[in-house]
């Protein structure tokens, strides 16, 4: 791109300076560069939120697009910082899970990043976002090469929340991987796997609540009832019409979810 496209997730908020010294950092290498915020109000330390909303943004995105997403509990810490090549995009990411929605359904090249002399100095251990992820995203639009920041590598974390996995015969256990500001819970269980539901009895333990009912829109529930239904993301929601689900469950992103379908009635 003449004019390279560099996309931020994070959860630094808006009320400190730290987007914009990621910025100041992109443009003072970049100053061509595009910066187009995805969003900065991730739940603090939520990864699964920030995997989903990096996942579902990267899509409606132009080939070469370069996404950097800062959501990392572990700054400072061993975990490595990544660098994916997916879809005709590039992801820049803490080794915590962030990637792993994005990495599931492609077939990445991801590397870690090693190469120093494109850091920022010096490095602070808390905010890489700005001293590592900023100016590498950077030299990464300037033209450099990936395979100059680090080797390929297939040992990067996948993300314990990215599917579901069967826990005994008809029983699941999945995860919230965000909450949506209507407080809507949107699930790891894909909607073209779990469809089958919308045919047979189940039920979702989610919190304090269990969902037993399907739906196909919002507007199909009674007011205080929760629903399944299947959402716009391609996964399934917990939902409720014109209420918060999230409250009525007390799930936040990462809570576990429990599912059997196909059960005898006790």
């Amino acid at each position: 791109m003449k004019e390279p496209l560099i996309t931020l997730t994070t959860d630094f908020g808006l009320v400190d300076h730290f987007v914009a010294a990621m910025k100041g950092v992109i443009l003072g290498i970049a100053p061509r560069a595009r910066i187009v915020d995805i969003s900065h109000e991730i739940q603090p330390f939520a990864v699964p939120q920030a995997a989903f909303t990096l996942d579902q943004a990267a899509r409606c995105f132009p080939r070469g697009t370069i996404h950097v997403a800062v959501v990392d509990p572990g700054v400072g810490s061993e975990r490595r910082p990544l660098l994916a090549e997916a879809g005709g995009q590039y992801f820049l990411a803490p080794d915590n899970g962030l990637l792993a929605l994005v990495c599931a359904r492609t077939r990445p090249r991801v590397r870690a990043i090693t190469a120093a002399r494109y850091f920022r100095r010096p490095v602070s251990r808390t905010f890489h976002g700005r001293d590592i992820f900023a100016p590498v995203a950077s030299h990464l639009a300037r033209g450099v090469k990936p395979a100059q920041f680090g080797r390929l590598i297939s040992d990067y974390d996948r993300g314990k929340f990215a599917a579901p996995f069967a826990s005994a015969e008809r029983c699941w256990l999945g995860a919230v991987l965000a909450v949506d500001r209507f407080g809507n819970l949107i699930t790891n269980f894909p909607s073209d796997q779990f469809g089958h539901l919308s045919r047979t009895r189940f039920r979702l333990r989610a919190g304090r609540k269990t969902v037993r009912r399907w739906a196909e829109s919002y507007s199909q529930g009674l007011p205080g009832e929760v629903l399944l239904i299947p959402g716009s993301s391609g996964f399934l929601e917990v939902a409720s019409n014109q209420g918060r689900a999230a409250a009525m469950t007390g799930c936040v992103a990462g809570s576990e979810l429990r599912l059997m379908a196909g059960y005898d009635p006790a």
